[in-house]
Order: structure tokens, then sequence, then C-alpha cells
């Protein structure tokens, strides 16, 4: 796979650091396998967006899906998985996270996790949507991902992997022959390093997390901007499912001009027993599907949908007064703090809610090893399409996915590290232009493409609102390409016109999938093609970016994904 020769403008590189991997992240993902590379001797250097404990696992509330609880099996759990991804899962990487998960949650409990017990002392297990069984392990009633990234912070800082932190992954380096040669960052504000730099390594984890904020609201932090997935085609890597973004069913309503990150309303909620109404206090679930509000997803977000329209409203309501005050203070205490701190007590009222983005199902396409089609060049977590999560992930099966897929990649970079493979090249980053070659786009352009994403690619798609979608997106890349063109201008490097760009870059092949998948599955809903098409549409939708800058999209020929096709070196 060659390289598109695009790159982010930006001032070369004043400082440099030279490793044997770069993890680009630090939630789940980034930092297991940071971590175990590093036990396994090899040279490994962390770079975050933000602060180490700041990115996406932090906000996870329900917990981690694993076979864990008695009469659970790995099978079972795979059988949900495989039903919530409608067909396009990757059975045997599937396979690969059920059987692998059990364990991997026990390493994260000897890195230092604690999880919530019962009074003798075994794990307490919750159940979330699409699962039959009760297999969710969780910590702080609601707190799961701020214990995993706590755990995990310190474990990082206690072995003293170095770390830059405020550091905006710009561009994937690579040398003459197209492998990976490093990344180049921009660190924000001062510190050891600082402005933009390079961290030279022949082999890069990307664990940047999600696009949520491709969106106007989404359950996703500031930072989750796309980073990953818009240096991975930059790079010439492909990506796959990007059209199947997952949209919570239950996100706190703050009002339909709410932007930015929303607070979740976790599914265990209902899994310990809420129900969803609308404002007459009617339960619109039941009958809807056998697990009624428990059902996947999608199924849930689409019932509110479907309500919300038949009724005119803007939101419907989850109902817990049952639960009494002693439960949501145990059990929920981070939900229970963010509704009153919006004016919603949910012991003694029901709270409103609507869909919003929450996760991304597609990403960087990967082998089961997380290599993707760019030589040295890895992805896992939210980043990364494993095709674990086919069109839509089942609940809590995220962090799994991190864990699992973190441990894999390490793995493969160990083994290549005990051969010598590592060390048998010094990587020569190719020098890139001084001039700009690519477009910035003006930070104001992030809340135009916000709102083109959320009227038009939203929960609800079809062929007319993807159509102008597609088109104002063209309109403000032609704006920002004609000026560059005509007069030598763009927008001046810094970090809100890359994220702005990067956005911009994300939305396109968004929007040009789903156009292209014309039925409904998973989180993928086209009014218009309202049934599932197995004969037609059981396939993944691969793209890259041409150097022109224009998407090559293809359709795969079955549900297989066709092999990254490694380089001899990299098996």
């Amino acid at each position: 796979m060659s390289a598109t020769g695009i790159r982010l403008h930006a001032p070369a590189p004043g400082w440099s650091l030279d490793a044997d991997v770069v993890v680009v992240g630090s939630g789940v993902a980034g930092l297991t396998a940071a971590l175990r590379c590093a036990a396994a001797g090899v040279k490994t250097v962390v770079v975050t967006k933000a602060r180490l404990d700041d990115g996406s696992t932090r906000w996870a509330q329900g917990g981690v899906a694993a076979a864990l609880g008695e009469g659970d099996t790995p099978e079972q759990h795979l059988d949900d998985t495989l039903v919530a991804g409608v067909g396009l899962c990757d059975e045997e990487a599937v396979r690969i996270l059920v059987t692998e998960g059990p364990d991997a949650v026990r390493r994260l409990i000897e890195t230092g996790a604690h999880f919530d017990t019962g009074p003798e002392g075994a794990i307490e297990l919750t159940r979330e949507g699409g699962h039959h069984r009760r297999r969710i392990v969780h910590a702080g009633g609601d707190a799961t991902g701020a214990e995993i990234s706590r755990a995990l912070v310190e474990a990082v800082r206690a072995r003293g992997i170095p770390t830059v932190e405020n550091a905006l992954v710009l561009d994937l380096l690579t040398d003459a022959d197209g492998r990976t040669a490093g990344v180049s960052l921009h660190v924000m504000g001062e510190g050891q390093h600082d402005g933009v730099g390079a961290v030279h390594a022949p082999a890069v984890v990307l664990a940047t997390g999600g696009m949520g904020q491709v969106f106007s609201a989404t359950t996703n932090p500031s930072v989750s901007t796309g980073d990953g997935v818009a240096l991975a085609l930059r790079a010439g890597a492909e990506v796959s499912d990007l059209e199947f973004v997952q949209f919570h069913p239950t996100v706190l309503f703050l009002g339909a001009d709410a932007e930015g990150q929303q607070p979740l309303v976790s599914e265990a909620v209902r899994g310990e027993g809420a129900h969803l109404v609308d404002a007459d206090g009617v339960r619109f679930m039941a009958g809807q599907h056998e697990l009624a509000e428990l059902a996947p997803r999608d199924v849930v977000a689409k019932g509110i949908t479907r309500r919300m329209q038949e009724q005119g409203a803007e939101h419907m309501y989850l109902d817990a007064r049952h639960f009494g005050a002693d439960m949501w203070e145990n059990r929920f205490p981070t939900i229970l703090a963010a509704c009153r701190t919006h004016g919603i007590d949910p012991v003694t009222a029901p709270i409103p809610v609507a869909p919003a983005a929450h996760y991304a199902s597609g990403g960087v396409r990967t082998d089961r090893h997380g290599r993707t089609t760019v030589p040295g060049l890895y992805a896992c977590g939210e980043v990364a399409c494993t095709g674990v999560h086919g069109a839509n992930r089942l609940a809590s099966n995220s962090l799994l996915e991190g864990l699992v897929y973190a441990e894999r990649i390490a793995a493969d970079i160990t083994a290549r590290h005990a051969e010598n493979a590592l060390h048998a090249r010094v990587p020569v980053p190719v020098t890139p232009p001084e001039t700009p070659t690519h477009p910035l786009l003006p930070a104001e352009a992030r809340f135009a493409i916000q709102r083109v994403m959320t009227e038009g690619a939203g929960v609800l798609r079809s062929a007319a609102s993807l159509t102008e979608a597609a088109a104002r997106l063209a309109r403000i890349h032609a704006d920002a390409a004609g000026a560059l063109a005509e007069h030598g201008k763009t927008a001046e490097p810094g970090v809100d016109t890359w994220e702005t760009t990067n956005l911009l870059c994300v939305a396109r092949v968004l929007v040009a999938a789903a156009q292209r998948r014309e039925e409904t599955r998973g989180c993928h809903w086209r009014e218009d093609h309202a049934d599932r098409d197995d004969a037609a549409w059981r396939r993944h939708i691969v793209v890259r970016l041409n150097p022109d800058r224009t998407l090559a999209a293809h359709t795969t020929e079955t549900p297989d994904f066709p092999p990254t096709r490694p380089s001899p070196q990299e098996k």
C-alpha cells in the first residue's frame, strides 16, 4: 500500500525521540499495548493528546464484558456478539475476543484494577443490552472506565515508560519504501518538549479513540476528533465500516441545541431494571424486541427515535424511580450526580433521554494481530476495525476489545523485536514539503461540519440527506482547496485547524460509505432502504484516500475481510 503524500501543513519538527515503538493514545488499548511491550524489553514511548488519564476510557460507565460468571461461556458471549453485529462480524475475530477475554480481564486485575465485589468477595456482574447473561464487570458502581484508567496509568508511571502528554499526533512518518518510521506531533503548552516534534520508530500503534466530535452532540470527550483515522488515511491505509456509528440510546437530553460532550446514562441502568417511557408513562419498547429495553443499542435507538417522530417529541424518558435513593447513590453515583447537576433528580423523576453519537464500530482496517495495510502501522481500540463489532457493537465489548487486541499487537511487536526485526533497520523518514499541499480548514468550519453530519448522517439517513451532506462537505473542502490553489493560502497551522481538517476527512469517508450502503443494518438506518439486504450488502465497504484527495471506495466480495497483506518482514 503506497502513501498518498498528503500531510497536514505544520512547521518542521524541532525535537525528536527514538524508540522501538510509539503508542499513540492512553486509553485501555494504548496503555495495555505499552505495558506489554515495555515488559518485554521493547523501547516504548506513549504519546497522548491530553493527560494520560483523559481519554475516552475514563468516561466508560458500564464495564467490561467477559464470560466470568457461573454457567456463562465464551460461546454464549460469541453468539450475543454475532447477533448484535448483524451478519458483519468476523467470527474468528470475535472468537479470539471472547476466548482470550476472561484471562485479559484477570491480567487487568493483576495490574491493579479493582472491580466491584459482593459480600463474599466474588466479582459482581451486571447485564446490558444484547447480553442474555449477567457478564459485565464494573467498578465504583458506574465508574468502571475511571478505575481502569487509574490502574493502567499508575502501572505505566511505575514502570517509567516515557510519555509525551498534551500532544496532538499529526502524521505518520514513512521511509522511502513506504514503511513506518514514526510520527510527527505537536505538544501543546510547556513541558520537556514543546511545539512540533517527532518520535522515530519502526512500529506505531494507533490507539487514538473515536471520532464522536464529528457530530454536534456526542458522549465522546472533546479530544475525539478522528485524528487516528485521518492520519491512517493520509498514510495510505484502508478504513472500513465507517458508516456504522453507534448512537447511544440514552444520553441525558440537555436541549435541542446542546452541543459537544453530553452526559451518558449507562445501559447498566436499564440492565438493573429501568424502563423507557414516553411523556404519558407508556413503555414503548415492550413488544418491539424479546429483550425490550435491553435489546441491542441500534434497536433501542431506533425505537426511541420512532416514538419521538410519532409524538413530535424531542426526547423520551428513562424511569428508574423504583430504584430508590440507596440504589442510585451506591450503584450509579456518577450518573446521579450528573443528573442533579442539570436539575434532574432520578430518585423522584424520570430522566429525559435521546440518542447521541457514541461509538465508531468501523475504523482503520486491521488483521487479527492489529496490523493495518501500512507496514509497521498497528491499530487497536475504537480507532480500529478488527471485525469484532460488525454493524453494531455489543455493549461493553469495547473495553474488552481494547484489552485483547492490544495484547495481540504487543505480542506481534515483541516477536519482531526478539527476531531483531525492529533493529534491522533505522527508519529514515521522507522529508515533507515545506509549502502546504493539503489545505487546512479554519477552526470555525468545525461547527459547520458537525451541523452537516448531525442533520444528514445522524440516527436516521436517506439518499436525499446524505447527498445534501456530501455536497455541503464538498463545498467546505473546495473552498479551502481553492484558496490554496489560487492564492497559496491556507489556515494557520494549529490545534484547532488540524482537528477541523481531520474532522472533515473522516466526515467525507463516513458519508461516502453511508451513501454506498443502500440498506438498513445495525446502526446504519436508511429510511429509504428500510430492510436488511444480505444478498447485496452482507459486505464491507473499504475506503482509501487518493493522492489527489479524492476517495476510492470498494465493496468486498464476501463478508470476510481481504488480508492486509503484510510484507514478509511483517509476518
